[in-house]
């Protein structure tokens, strides 16, 4: 009878389906190509002697390598032969976060001591700030989110992946090559009261231009008379100053102000750990209950999204920060790292102005972090590709980490030359 029925039920399904195949994915079609990425994708196709790579976001030394940090090399021989291939165990975790708050806050803020915040270990800054636009939609459904006029390109897709829309409000003054300060605060008046923003607290992405200290107070002023949420997605924390206090100043205004705020942290940066993911998402509260609370949330949304991230970066990370003397060693890095970037902005501006062009290069010290933006055309990008080999977004954002002392002056050149016609 069971077989009667399995030969009656296929020939309907036949019938139905007219003998004709389902073709599952034939109306999914390409997506389009990260911005980012794609460059490092055609400078990796390319075969000239002479190319560089001005996209990258991680630091690079003055070979044009990935830099392992004496620091990390430390951190890896103590771990050696731990039994860390289980999940994260929560004082692992908790090590971490509670490392983490302090480049946010500071080592005694009063904060950590507490418990007025709810962290959670995260896959680095792109993982942090995953969680909070889904924590965002989950809890303030129909919010929108205001981003910096530019931002960096996965931004949008994070915050739109969670169902949250997002707006802008202006930044850059592209005449400047600054910040368009007026402009950025009559934005952050008009937009209605209690709206979300996404803040770069130190060496924006992809300008590198940061307020200044006396204009942050204005602005953290004003988000407090209107009720604003600032959110802080801090991926390059020591590279604007080489100071990580300095770094951070920003977000301590915003707290000594009274504003709540929350922050995405990332190590893939300054501590050269593009690969291990580690990050940590931390949002400031009102009390240890309401903390307790929140972080319960957020890791309920990390449960269903990934489990639990890689254990072997977050043993790095923790065991650095931890550890006052790999601390101290890693502090001292960041500054060589920092201070290597902005040697090479005073070597590539001083080249271009030694080849006479008749355009102003102050922008290139005047920025800060790991990125430049130039001011170049799509089209100068262009020509600089087919004519030079040389590779960034089609926006003209630079990365300062893939200039060196044996291409800064080819560099120059070709800059001077695809720019000198207009």
């Amino acid at each position: 009878m069971w077989n009667c029925f399995l030969t009656r039920t296929s020939r309907c399904f036949s019938t139905s389906a007219g003998n004709k195949a389902l073709k599952w994915w034939d109306h999914v079609a390409p997506a389009p190509k990260d911005p980012i990425t794609s460059v490092t994708e055609a400078f990796l196709a390319d075969t000239s002697p002479t190319k560089i790579n001005l996209g990258v976001g991680a630091y690079r030394d003055d070979e044009g390598k990935p830099v392992v940090l004496q620091c990390v090399r430390e951190a890896e021989a103590r771990i050696a032969g731990c039994d860390f291939l289980e999940s994260v165990s929560s004082a692992v975790s908790s090590k971490l976060v509670e490392e983490s708050v302090k480049l946010v806050y500071g080592k005694n803020s009063d904060i950590i001591k507490e418990g007025r915040f709810a962290g959670v270990q995260a896959l680095s800054g792109t993982g942090a700030c995953r969680l909070f636009a889904e924590f965002q939609r989950r809890f303030y459904p129909g919010s929108q989110i205001f981003m910096t006029d530019p931002t960096w390109s996965n931004h949008h897709n994070i915050w739109r992946d969670a169902f949250v829309p997002e707006r802008t409000f202006q930044y850059y003054h592209p005449d400047s090559k600054g910040l368009n300060f007026p402009a950025l605060m009559d934005d952050v008046k008009n937009a209605p009261d209690g709206s979300f923003f996404l803040l770069h607290p130190c060496a924006h992405n992809p300008t590198g231009v940061d307020p200044t200290e006396e204009q942050w107070r204005e602005i953290s002023y004003l988000f407090k008379v209107k009720n604003h949420f600032p959110f802080f997605d801090m991926a390059y924390q020591g590279f604007a100053s080489g100071d990580l206090d300095r770094d951070a100043q920003s977000i301590r205004i915003f707290v000594e102000d009274g504003n709540l705020i929350g922050c995405a942290q990332s190590f893939a940066k300054n501590m050269g750990l593009y690969g291990h993911r580690v990050g940590c998402l931390n949002v400031l509260c009102n009390d240890a209950k309401q903390a307790a609370a929140i972080k319960s949330q957020l890791q309920q949304i990390a449960r269903a999204m990934y489990s639990s991230p890689p254990v072997h970066g977050i043993l790095l990370v923790s065991g650095i920060l931890s550890d006052p003397n790999m601390k101290a060693l890693w502090v001292e890095e960041v500054k060589v790292m920092a201070n290597r970037i902005q040697s090479l902005r005073t070597t590539l501006r001083k080249s271009l102005e030694q080849l006479s062009s008749s355009l102003n290069w102050e922008h290139i010290t005047n920025q800060v972090g790991m990125f430049c933006f130039s001011g170049l055309t799509p089209e100068q990008v262009d020509r600089l590709q087919r004519g030079f080999h040389i590779y960034m977004t089609l926006d003209g954002r630079m990365s300062m980490a893939g200039v060196t002392t044996g291409n800064v002056s080819y560099l120059a050149n070709a800059i001077h030359e695809v720019t000198k016609f207009g």
